[in-house]
Order: structure tokens, then C-alpha cells, then sequence
């Protein structure tokens, strides 16, 4: 098993002891931090993806920036070309649990929008670097939209999803934020 896979699977391990109080409260302190960053604040449109546990919880997030405004794309997989594309999202009931228990924007009832609409788009991960770098799940579906999105990004992690270090590949793209329980990390 590589590197990546071995990070992978012991965070796994970690995010899945993670007690439901320390989830809620870490998630909540993560959501908090975020609002208050001006990244946030200033964004219309606002790309992220619907967590599942034991990742930090992001449908407290969809509901304030419903309640501030702003708009919600989220990502729909398209597996067969490993690519993703944006859609709108106003309402819960607009998802489908798709594959691996993901939910998705149904596609007769959202908007696809493109990627140049997207102010701040935050990035799911498994680990990450202080420089940035993430891990993701491994489909490289973050790591191809990366490579042609030019907006905002950051990521939230809980404070022990930030590690010294993994290999870096010269495809791989930093985001420019992570917001953990304990910290705001600029990364460049």
C-alpha cells in the first residue's frame, strides 16, 4: 500500500472515533470561524460539497448561507469521464444519495452553473498540509476541476486532519485557506 493510501485509511480511523459531541462542537467551531472570514462574507456564490459523517458538517453551512443570501452550487460526479460540474442547490430535497452514499443535486430539479460563477469554492479532503496540500478520497475529481478553477478555495478539516507532511505531485494544487477548530491557516 503507497503512502497516500496508508494517510488515508489512519485518518479514516481517526475522523470515525471522533465522538458525535466533539463532532458537533469541532464543526460548529469550524462554521463559526468561517463566517467571519471575509472570503465568505464578500462571496455570492458559494461552491461546497454535502458532508457525510464523519467530515466536518457542511448542511449548517448550506442553511446560513441560504439564510445570508448567497447561493449553493454543489458538486455532481461524472464518473465516467472523472470530471465534476456545479449545481444549484435551494432546497434539501433536491439531493439523491447517488453512489458511496454521496448525495448529489438531481439534475431535472437544479441548474448546472459554471465554474467562473463559483466566488468561493471549498474544497473536501482526507489530510492536508499547512502549505495547503491535500489528500483527497482518491478519484482525483478535485484535483481535475482545480486545474482549470481560478476563484477562492479553502478547506475545512478537523485541527488532526492537518499533517507535517505527504508526497506532493506536481498535478496537486494547494488551497489558499484552512479552517480547523483551532486555527485559520493562510496557506500562500
Amino acid at each position: 500500500m503507497n503512502e497516500k493510501n496508508l494517510i488515508r485509511n489512519k485518518m479514516k480511523e481517526s475522523l470515525a472515533n471522533l465522538s458525535k459531541p466533539y463532532y458537533e462542537h469541532y464543526s460548529y467551531k469550524i462554521a463559526s470561524a468561517l463566517y467571519n472570514q471575509k472570503d465568505w462574507m464578500q462571496a455570492k456564490v458559494i461552491g461546497i460539497t454535502v458532508s457525510r459523517e464523519p467530515e466536518v458538517d457542511t448542511y449548517q453551512i448550506i442553511r446560513r448561507a441560504w439564510e445570508s443570501g448567497k447561493q449553493v452550487v454543489v458538486p455532481k460526479c461524472h464518473p465516467k469521464e472523472k470530471k465534476l460540474s456545479f449545481r444549484t442547490l435551494t432546497d434539501f430535497s433536491q439531493l439523491e444519495s447517488v453512489f458511496y452514499g454521496l448525495f448529489e443535486p438531481i439534475v431535472d430539479q437544479t441548474i448546472e452553473i459554471n465554474p467562473e460563477e463559483i466566488d468561493l469554492l471549498i474544497v473536501p479532503g482526507v489530510a492536508y498540509t499547512s502549505e495547503g496540500y491535500r489528500l483527497g478520497f482518491g478519484g482525483g475529481y478535485y484535483d481535475r476541476f482545480l486545474s482549470r478553477f481560478d476563484g477562492k478555495t479553502m478547506s475545512l478539516a478537523f485541527h488532526f486532519q492537518v499533517i507535517p507532511k505527504f508526497d506532493i505531485e506536481k498535478h496537486d494544487i494547494p488551497v489558499s485557506k484552512i479552517i480547523t477548530n483551532k486555527e485559520v491557516i493562510h496557506t500562500k
